[in-house]
């Protein structure tokens, strides 16, 4: 089966290390105080061929000291080495790409190993605002397969992508504006991640727990972002893991308060954003006919005619399927599930030749590329450039691509996309964390509709005011363009809400590109917590 698009991103150095004989080796290089990457370059520099030679090959590879932290040379890159005794199967592996994207801001990229055999790739960029009061937010694309870096170079990073690919333009609307920000490819093998010896990863709540360790290591390399609330984001598919992130931390945010650690740091969860998300499949799936034959941008001209008559013949099979999955949890009722209800409800919606990630136009697969969006093959250019590739301490063996389709069926072949991760939100909801589902309305692969509508039915403390909040325009704060409509419950009108829903005019799948300058007014307001309306 194959799922469609993005559901389917110094001081003075004094050197050490064994030798082969057991000698301790030491260099150093005085007082100068050097950039990360500079050290690392001249202590590459002064490896002697020997040396160069025992370290060069081995999977992991010698580590030393340096001013109380370690580096490590691994893949012929050069790396600080972040570990905690908590997280004796996980190592964070960091490097400095100044020069790359943002050249105004601090950035991070690197590694988070996991058992040796497990590899995922992130990108971090600090605020342009301020780094030291801004909120640190996680973005991830879908998929599931689909690398951040989607995100990052072609909705709401730094940069973006241009030019075939063959250069990158600064981004005015990067949500970095006024947050600092990690991009993070999951799960393993997704853009610049990698497994060793086949390992991978098939299901959301085994993700979940690796995002949390990474956090961890993360806050502990960069105690300076520990302060400050964090919010999950992310679309499409993100729709199904945000959820899953979130309750991870919360559970162990739980067991640090019954058993404090403090080595452990406390990861202070504000809120989840989920753009144009699949949540909850049983609902979602059950507003696609409605959708396609009667929405704000129709597939089907006539709501009576026999497209529609037909696609509404498959929503009762495909929901009672689906409840199937919700009751049993198991995959031999999850994938049937989920392989009827995308044949049998997308599958005619795909022949129409439109783009079901923004139905205002046509798909030609032949040069858009199966996700309809030729900008995807301009990321994997760029991504794959030797130089980059360097400058981000990416894995050099690797290519990069955008989406990885193995990897999104072996989610599909473990239904994992037919489970309610709704379930896990009403929780995180009751103990204050905030909930912001926003959609694009030209979207029909997780359209507006089933968004609204799985709000409405999901249980809290907030639900009977959500279900009675009527849509107020949402008003730019800048220029004062009506660009959506929001519904929120909590606040009492003075905040932006707990349980929030907004639409997006003018915007598909990928809200970010279609409507950059709005999509920051939202996050920006939503991060304050200020009313959109």
């Amino acid at each position: 089966m194959k799922v469609a698009g993005f559901l389917v991103p110094l001081l003075s150095l004094s050197l050490s290390w064994a030798s082969p004989t057991g000698e301790q080796v030491v260099l150093s290089l005085g007082q100068t105080r050097l950039p990360t990457n500079d050290v690392l370059n001249a202590v590459n520099d002064l490896l002697s061929d020997a040396t160069k030679a025992i370290l060069h090959g081995k999977k992991n590879l010698q580590k030393w000291w340096h001013d109380g932290r370690q580096f490590i040379k691994q893949d012929e890159l050069l790396y600080e080495l972040v570990e905690h005794p908590v997280f004796q199967e996980h190592q964070l592996r960091v490097t400095e790409p100044t020069t790359l994207c943002d050249p105004g801001v601090k950035q991070y990229s690197g590694y988070l190993d996991i058992a040796e055999d497990k590899h995922l790739f992130f990108w971090f960029f600090e605020s342009r605002n301020s780094p030291s009061s801004d909120p640190l937010v996680l973005w991830l694309n879908g998929g599931p397969g689909c690398s951040s870096s989607t995100g990052l170079l072609f909705e709401l990073g730094p940069c973006a992508i241009a030019n075939d690919g063959n250069n990158i333009t600064h981004n005015p609307h990067s949500w970095n504006s006024n947050a600092n920000m990690i991009f993070l490819d999951q799960p393993v093998n997704v853009g610049f991640s990698y497994a060793d010896e086949g390992t991978s990863v098939n299901n959301s709540p085994l993700a979940g727990k690796d995002v949390h360790a990474f956090l961890q290591l993360f806050l502990q390399r960069f105690p300076e972002y520990s302060k400050q609330p964090f919010h999950i984001s992310g679309e499409s598919y993100g729709g199904t893991f945000i959820p899953h992130i979130g309750s991870a931390i919360w559970q162990a945010n739980l067991q640090l308060a019954a058993a404090p650690n403090p080595s452990l740091k406390k990861i202070n969860l504000a809120s989840l954003l989920i753009g144009n998300g699949l949540t909850d499949p049983y609902t979602q799936m059950g507003t696609v006919a409605e959708y396609a034959c009667e929405g704000p941008y129709p597939i089907y001209d006539d709501p009576e005619g026999p497209q529609c008559q037909a696609l509404k013949s498959k929503i009762p099979t495909c929901q009672r399927m689906i409840k199937s999955c919700y009751n049993f949890d198991s995959k031999f009722t999850c994938v049937p599930a989920l392989l009827y209800c995308n044949s049998q409800l997308f599958g005619p919606l795909q022949q129409t030749g439109i783009n079901l990630y923004d139905v205002r136009k046509k798909c030609d697969r032949a040069t858009d590329g199966d996700l309809c969006y030729r900008q995807m093959n301009w990321i994997d250019t760029w991504m794959n450039t030797p130089a980059n590739k360097v400058a981000i301490g990416a894995n050099p063996s690797l290519t990069f691509a955008s989406c990885n389709m193995e990897v999104n069926q072996a989610f599909a072949f473990q239904g994992d996309g037919g489970h309610n991760s709704a379930k896990l939100l009403p929780e995180l909801i009751e103990g204050g964390v905030r909930l912001l589902i926003y959609a694009g309305l030209a979207d029909a692969m997780c359209n507006a509709i089933g968004n609204e509508k799985w709000l409405e039915v999901l249980e809290n403390k907030f639900q009977s005011e959500y279900v009675a909040a009527k849509p107020k325009p949402w008003v730019t704060a800048s220029k004062g363009d009506v660009v959506g409509t929001v519904r929120a419950a909590g606040g009492n009108g003075f905040t932006a809400g707990n349980v929030t829903f907004v639409q997006v005019f003018e915007a598909g799948h990928m809200v970010p590109y279609d409507q950059p300058e709005a999509a920051l007014d939202m996050f920006t307001r939503w991060i304050s917590d200020v009313p959109l309306s």
